[in-house]
C-alpha cells in the first residue's frame, strides 16, 4: 500500500471516529447549528434596517456573508479538537498504533467538513425562509457551496497548526477568536466596500474572506444591479483570487501542521 493511500485509508478511520461523536454528544452539533441561524435572524431583523445599504435587499445581501464567516468560524473546530486530543492524551494513544503520522491530521480536517455542510444547509435554509433566494442556476450555486466548504478546508489546516501549538482548548478558542472576528467583520460580509475609508477599504479589497463572499454572492446571483463597479482586481475576480488563497493556505500549513504533530507526539 502506498504512503497515501495508507494516510487515505487511515484518516478515513480517524475521521469516522470523529463524526461518531455527533451521535454520542449531541449537543456540540446543536449549538454549531444554532450560531448560524442566530447570526441570520440577528443581522435580519435587529440590524439590517440600519446597515442596509440603499435600495438593496439587504437579506439577499447578508446571507452568502454570513456563510462565508460560518465555515471561517466553523474551521476552528479542528483546533480545538486537537487541542483537546492532546490534552487528554488521546494523541499519544494513535502514535502507539501502525498508523500515518497525517492520519490524525487529515481525519480531523476532514470530519470537520461534514460540520461545515450541516452549517451551509441549516443557513441555507433559515436565509431562504427570511427571503433569501438564490438568483443564478443549480450549477452556480453548487459551485459556491463547494468554494465555502473548500476555503474552510484550508482554514482548518492553519487551525490545526495552531491547535497543535497551544496548550488547551481554551487558548485556541481564545485565539482563533482574536484572530478571525477582525478577519470576517474587516471585510464586505455585511456592508458594502465602498462604505469603508479609502486606506481600510484596500485591506477589505484584498482580504480573502471579502473575494469569498464577494465570489459566492455573484454565484448566487445576490449582487445588487445598483452595486457600483469594483476597481481591485482582487474583488473583479474574486473566486480566482480565492482558490489562490486556499491553495497558498494547503501548500504551507499541510506540511506545518504534520511537523508540528510529529514533534508534538514526539515529546
Amino acid at each position: 500500500m502506498s504512503t497515501m493511500t495508507r494516510a487515505a485509508t487511515d484518516g478515513w478511520v480517524v475521521a469516522k471516529r470523529n463524526l461518531i461523536k455527533i451521535k454520542r454528544v449531541p449537543e456540540v452539533l446543536v449549538f454549531v447549528l444554532i450560531s448560524p441561524i442566530m447570526f441570520v435572524l440577528l443581522f435580519a431583523y435587529v440590524f439590517g434596517g440600519a446597515i442596509s445599504p440603499e435600495g438593496v435587499d439587504y437579506k439577499e445581501f447578508l446571507v452568502p456573508g454570513i456563510f462565508a464567516q460560518t465555515v471561517v468560524f466553523g474551521a476552528t473546530f479542528t483546533g480545538a479538537g486537537l487541542a483537546e486530543d492532546m490534552q487528554k492524551g488521546i494523541i499519544d494513544r494513535f502514535r502507539s498504533l501502525p498508523m500515518s503520522s497525517s492520519a490524525v491530521l487529515v481525519g480531523r480536517t476532514t470530519s470537520d467538513v461534514v460540520y461545515n455542510v450541516l452549517s451551509v444547509v441549516i443557513m441555507s435554509l433559515t436565509g431562504l425562509l427570511v427571503g433569501w433566494r438564490i438568483r443564478d442556476g443549480v450549477v452556480d450555486a453548487l459551485l459556491a457551496f463547494g468554494l465555502l466548504l473548500l476555503f474552510a478546508y484550508a482554514i482548518s489546516w492553519v487551525m490545526a497548526w495552531v491547535g497543535l501549538l497551544v496548550p488547551s482548548v481554551e487558548v485556541i478558542n481564545n485565539a482563533s477568536f482574536i484572530v478571525i472576528m477582525p478577519l470576517t467583520f474587516v471585510s464586505n460580509a455585511f456592508v458594502p466596500t465602498e462604505s469603508f475609508g479609502s486606506v481600510l477599504r484596500t485591506v477589505v479589497e484584498w482580504n480573502p474572506v471579502s473575494t469569498l463572499t464577494q465570489a459566492v454572492r455573484e454565484l448566487f446571483g445576490n449582487v445588487p444591479a445598483t452595486a457600483p463597479p469594483q476597481e481591485a482586481w482582487s474583488m473583479q475576480h474574486p473566486a480566482l483570487y480565492t482558490l489562490l488563497w486556499v491553495l497558498l493556505i494547503l501548500v504551507v500549513f499541510v506540511p506545518l501542521s504534520v511537523r508540528q504533530y510529529r514533534l508534538s507526539t514526539s515529546k
